[in-house]
C-alpha cells in the first residue's frame, strides 16, 4: 500500500474519532504503587466504567490525601500546547520523582461523578472532606497526616482564544502544584476530572462549531495537523480516481501476478495431505505382507487330534 493510501486511512480515523465532540479527558497521578497497565486502558470510555475503575485501583487506601479536582469547559484540545499544564504532565511522564502511576483517558463519555468518589474515599478509606475555593486562589494549609479528601472546583473554562485558555490551565495547574507542595505527606493520590467544552479556541478569536484533538502529546497533534495540510490539495480530487487508477493497472498485469494460485495454507495442506498419504501406503504394505498358513486355523482336539496328525 502508497503512502499516500496510509495517511488518507489514518485521516479517515482521525475524522471519525472527531464524531466523540461531547468528550473531556482525565487524568489520575498516584505516588503509591498501584500496579497499573496505562497502555491497556482505552482512551474512550464510559464516566461510569471509569468511576468503577478509579475505585478499585484505590481500594487498599496507599495515600493519605485524595485531591479531587474538577475543570469544566475543557477538551483535549486544550492540553495540547506544552503550556498549558507543565506540572501534571511532568507528573504524568513520572520525571518529577515522586509520583509512581498514571494514567489519561482523553475522551470520557459522560461526567465523572465526583461526589461517588468523595464518598467512596469516606467510607472506605476514613478520609475526612475538605473543599478548597479555586476562585480566590488561597487554601487552608493542611498540618496533620490524618487522610482526607480535598475537593478542588475550577472556574469554567470559558476563555475564547487558544492562548487564553492555555494561560488559564497554566494558573490552575500552579495552583495544583502549590497545593501538593504544602501536603505535610506527599503521599498523594490527583484525580483531575473535566467536563467538555462548547466552544473551539481559535487563535485570535470566538469559535462556533467545537472540535477535540486526541492526542495529548505536541508531537503527535504537530504531526497530525501536518499530515491533514499535506493531504489538503490531494483529497480534492474524486475518490474513486485511485479506485479506477488501481484496478486499471492491476488487469495489464499477467495472470500469475494478479493471483496468487499457491498460498501458504495450500502448501501446508499439501504437506500434511502428503505425509498422511505416505503413512496410509505403508500401513496397506505392510497388512498385504502377511503370510498365514491354512494349518494355523486347524482346530486340533485333544490326543485323537494328535494320533490323526502323526498317521498323516
Amino acid at each position: 500500500m502508497r503512502v499516500r493510501d496510509i495517511a488518507s486511512l489514518l485521516l479517515g480515523c482521525a475524522g471519525a474519532a472527531h464524531a466523540f465532540k461531547d468528550t473531556s479527558p482525565l487524568f489520575f497521578l498516584s505516588t503509591a504503587d498501584l500496579q497499573i497497565i496505562p497502555d491497556s486502558l482505552p482512551q474512550i470510555q464510559q464516566a461510569s466504567d471509569l468511576t468503577g475503575y478509579i475505585s478499585a485501583i484505590s481500594s487498599r487506601c496507599l495515600s493519605t490525601t485524595y485531591i479531587i479536582a474538577s475543570q469544566p469547559g475543557v477538551n483535549a484540545a486544550d492540553f495540547a500546547s506544552r503550556h498549558s499544564a507543565p506540572h501534571l504532565k511532568k507528573g504524568l511522564a513520572k520525571k518529577d520523582g515522586i509520583v509512581r502511576e498514571s494514567f489519561s483517558v482523553t475522551d470520557v463519555v459522560g461526567q465523572i461523578d465526583a461526589d461517588q468518589l468523595q464518598v467512596f474515599f469516606e467510607k472506605q478509606c476514613g478520609a475526612g472532606i475538605m473543599h478548597v475555593d479555586a476562585s480566590t486562589g488561597s487554601f487552608e494549609v493542611v498540618d496533620d497526616a490524618k487522610p482526607r479528601v480535598i475537593r478542588v472546583n475550577f472556574p469554567p473554562l470559558t476563555q475564547a482564544t487558544h492562548k487564553d485558555r492555555v494561560s488559564k490551565l497554566a494558573e490552575n495547574d500552579a495552583f495544583l502544584s502549590s497545593l501538593i507542595s504544602t501536603l505535610p505527606s506527599q503521599q498523594y493520590t490527583l484525580i483531575l476530572t473535566t467536563t467538555p467544552s462548547t466552544n473551539q479556541p481559535s487563535e485570535n478569536g470566538p469559535a462556533t462549531h467545537p472540535q477535540n484533538q486526541y492526542e495529548f502529546s505536541d508531537s503527535s497533534a504537530l504531526h497530525h495537523m501536518d499530515l491533514k495540510r499535506s493531504l489538503s490539495s490531494n483529497n480534492r480530487a474524486s475518490p474513486n480516481t485511485d479506485t479506477r487508477a488501481a484496478k486499471g493497472n492491476s488487469s495489464s498485469l499477467p495472470l500469475f501476478q494478479r493471483y496468487q494460485y499457491f498460498t501458504p495454507g495450500i502448501f501446508m495442506g499439501l504437506l500434511v495431505t502428503a505425509l498422511l498419504g505416505s503413512i496410509l501406503l505403508v500401513a496397506m504394505y505392510a497388512l498385504g505382507s502377511l503370510k498365514v498358513s491354512y494349518v494355523a486355523f486347524e482346530k486340533e482336539m485333544g490326543p485323537q487330534g494328535a494320533a490323526g496328525k502323526k498317521q498323516q
